[in-house]
């Protein structure tokens, strides 16, 4: 009997000191470790989410660009930081598809991290070069198997939604396309506009403004139905490439063992921002849309998407020096 109390104490103190660390966070600024180069969708919503959860908790989010070696460079960082919830990983599908695309990985996804929320997800588009002769899906499938292995497509690096998104076009239609991998996806829609690189399929929101100006072509989008952006731009599915989808999603991990107070508040917080009708709007104008789950439907998300992207590699046969 003794025991149970005891037991029954410890349980409610350690209640306390969990409710206790959630209203005394933050107490000094906090690091949101951002594994791609700056200028793209996740360095754009990170910095968006950061000011947001800033002027929420009343402490500075600082974004800290790492790129490098296909998103592992800054994310090992925030694998082996203390779980404090002081710094953080701006993460993509990126990490859902590194997990089948490179297994000796220094971490493991739902080993190392602990889920915190997601933020939104957007629909890609594939644009061309203005002086490649095809001007929709049906001319650019031709012209690949016409000139097999000398068309190029731009990437931000191994395993990125870009980069899959692809992997995934080549093997649906048929066709073979030379990946060219950047560090970031800056470097990437830099060589496409100058018309170094024939191809890239790049989010929405980056590219949209690129295709108005005329520097590019817009030959489909990669959502199951059209995007709002752009009404005008049919999907690849309904182009020719039957069942074709692929998006890019962002959200945000903590190191494993973040107290568990800390993570709730954070997704709590994080899901009020993705749940503003103000921010929709906005997002949806961008071409990206709000994705609020609890802790527990985010891990089931992740682990899900492990499975579903480790398919499409099997399929695919991408491999990670592409």
């Amino acid at each position: 009997m003794r025991l149970t109390y005891v037991l029954q104490a410890l349980g409610v103190a350690i209640a306390l000191h969990g409710a206790a660390q959630a209203q005394e966070y933050p107490s000094r600024p906090v690091k949101i470790i951002v594994p791609f180069a700056p200028g793209g969708s996740a360095d754009v919503y990170a910095r968006f989410i950061g000011q947001r959860l800033q002027d929420a908790l009343g402490q500075s989010f600082v974004v800290d660009n790492r790129p490098g070696a296909g998103s592992i460079i800054g994310s090992d960082a925030v694998a082996k930081s203390a779980p404090d919830g002081y710094t953080l990983l701006l993460m993509s599908n990126t990490h859902t598809v590194n997990e089948s695309l490179i297994p000796n990985k220094p971490f493991q996804l739902m080993r190392d991290f602990a889920p915190i929320a997601p933020i939104n997800s957007a629909d890609l588009v594939l644009v061309a070069k203005a002086a490649l002769p095809a001007n929709n899906i049906g001319e650019l499938i031709r012209l690949a198997k016409a000139k097999p292995g000398e068309l190029t497509y731009a990437s931000s690096g191994p395993g990125t939604p870009y980069h899959m998104a692809g992997e995934l076009f080549k093997a649906m239609a048929g066709v073979s396309i030379l990946h060219i991998p950047y560090k970031g996806s800056s470097g990437a829609r830099t060589d496409v506009l100058g018309g170094q690189v024939d191809l890239m399929f790049d989010a929405i929101a980056t590219m949209s403004e690129h295709v108005r100006s005329g520097k590019v072509k817009a030959l489909a989008t990669t959502g199951k139905s059209r995007s709002a952006v752009m009404p005008d731009v049919p999907t690849v599915a309904e182009s020719g490439v039957a069942g074709y989808e692929a998006t890019i999603w962002l959200g945000l991990l903590a190191p494993k063992g973040t107290p568990a107070a800390i993570v709730n508040r954070l997704n709590a917080e994080v899901s009020k921002i993705a749940s503003n009708p103000e921010v929709r709007k906005a997002w949806e104008a961008q071409g990206a849309t709000p994705m609020v789950m609890g802790v527990d439907e985010f891990t089931r998300y992740l682990t899900d998407d492990i499975v579903k992207w480790a398919r499409i590699v099997k399929i695919s046969g991408a491999k990670a020096e592409q």
